[in-house]
Order: structure tokens, then sequence, then C-alpha cells
């Protein structure tokens, strides 16, 4: 099988990686040269365009930042594209921007499966995301091998673009508030002159304990800022979920956790670590 992964930011490099250590042949494509010799030196051809990286794929995976990014590169690579080729688009873009960008593949008889994965830098690496994938069955029976390469395991939502993309915002927003929850509990404990590293002591082995609030609170703890999910990114999912739940449901706390992570970015964080939604909650003056 002869694989492109176009988009070598963190998730992207990782997919690729994964993919290249599956034994297939593959092509990759950043508008930034320098992040593809990496990939080069582990065995990747690397194209100069994104057309030429689509040219003899039968699945191409893209991993850019947002709807505006994977529009830009698909109306370069769909029209001299292999009409057979499948595309997964892995995103995160929100219910309505997969539709859009469906009906843009479509328009040019292409095929495209939404598929947002769930997972961070390391996770990319070692080919461990959960895949959330809503397309055609013969589409996702073709892209099976690539999706097992990239993910642990892949959760099939439903049949139309969307589908994924709807479900993707929903864990995504779990884990904004469960690490803007952790930097609030964190802060709160040490504002009142008790040690926060206790309140992880204090919740674990308990029934509200979850892995996720020790590797946070840690990352916290030790002012570890190093980018898996950036503060910016998370913003740009929270933005996405209010657009997808404002008229249907009370987002007050969407808004409110967003708001704290705005705070973190306008702080100077923007590129950290979400960890860094600690900023958000720093005392009053």
């Amino acid at each position: 099988m002869r694989v492109s992964v176009i988009g070598l930011g963190a998730m992207g490099a990782g997919m690729a990686a994964s993919v290249l250590r599956a034994g297939m042949t593959t092509t990759v494509w950043n508008r930034s040269p320098e992040r593809s010799e990496p990939l080069r030196d582990q065995g990747a051809q690397v194209a100069a365009t994104a057309g030429e990286a689509v040219a003899d794929a039968d699945v191409v995976v893209v991993s850019l930042f947002d709807e505006a990014s994977v529009q830009e590169v698909l109306e370069q690579a769909l029209p001299g594209s292999d009409p057979s080729i499948v595309w997964l688009q892995t995103a995160t873009v929100g219910p309505d921007g997969a539709r859009r960008l469906h009906e843009l593949a479509e328009r040019h008889g292409r095929v495209l499966v939404d598929a947002p994965v769930l997972g961070t830098r390391k996770p990319a690496a070692d080919g461990a995301l959960t895949v959330l994938a809503s397309g055609p069955e013969e589409a996702l029976t073709t892209a099976r091998p690539v999706l097992d390469a990239i993910g642990a395991r892949t959760l099939v939502v439903g049949e139309s673009a969307g589908q994924a993309s709807a479900l993707k915002l929903a864990c995504n927003s779990w884990v904004a508030s469960l690490t803007a929850a952790a930097a609030q509990a964190l802060t709160l404990a040490r504002v009142q002159g008790v040690d926060p590293g206790l309140f992880l002591e204090a919740i674990e082995g308990t029934a509200v304990d979850t892995p996720y609030a020790h590797l946070k609170g840690r990352a916290i703890l030790a002012e570890d800022l190093t980018p898996s999910f950036a503060v910016d990114g998370v913003l740009k999912d929270l933005s996405l979920m209010l657009d997808a739940g404002s008229d249907v449901m009370d987002t007050s706390l969407l808004e409110s956790v967003r708001d704290r992570f705005a705070a973190a970015s306008a702080a100077g964080h923007g590129a950290d670590d979400m960890a860094a939604v600690v900023a958000g909650f720093e005392p009053r003056v």
C-alpha cells in the first residue's frame, strides 16, 4: 500500500513514522520542508508539493491545524489526484467543517473519510491513537491497514461526514474540562497555603481519581509545559464546541473553560502545553 501524509506537525510526523514502521511505502509533504527531513532519514519519500505527494497514493492522511488549512491543501491536491484514493481527514474541524470538506471532495469525485484522532504527540509516535471514523464502509475497508498502523483502535461512528467530528468535540470537551479542573484544584490548594501536590495524593485510588489528573497535575507542579496539545489548539477546539452547542444546550461551563484557556494564551502560553491553563487561575491582586 502506498500512503501519503500531508502535514508533519506533532501528530502528522508521528502518524507518518507509524505508517513507515508498518512497512508501507510512504510519501510526506509539509509546507515547511525542513520538517520532512527526519522522515526522509527513516525511509520516507519527500514530495515538493501536496499534489506531487498524492500522485501515486492509495490512501492519504491529512493532518493539519484547522478547516482553512485543510481546505487550502485539498483545493491544491484533489483535482489531479486519482479518483480511487481514500482521503483520511484527521484534523479537529467540527461537524460543520467536516461536512464542508466532504462536499469539497465530493465535487471532485473523491472520497474523504472524517477521521479525527484522540491522543497527543506520544501516542501518535507510538501508533497508539484512537481513531474516530465516519465514512463509507468500502473506504474504511480500504484504509484499514493505515488505520491499524496509526491507531491502537478505530471506533466507527457512522457512515456520514461530521459524525466522527461531533464525537471528537465531545471527547475534547472532557479533556479540556479535566485539565482546567486539575489546574483549579491545585491553585486553590496553593493559595490557601497547602502543598498543592497533596491534592493528587488525596484523590489517588479513590472513585474520583483519574490518570489524566496526575499526568497534567505533575506537569503543572514541575512547570513542565513542553507541548503535547497546545493551549491555542485547545482554544480553537473550544470555539468549535461552542459553535456546535450554543444553540441547542447550555454552554456556560464550556464558556468558563474557554475563558481560562484564553487567559493563559493572553499571558503568553499559547504555544505551551494545555497544562499552562493554570496561568488562567492566577490569584487576583
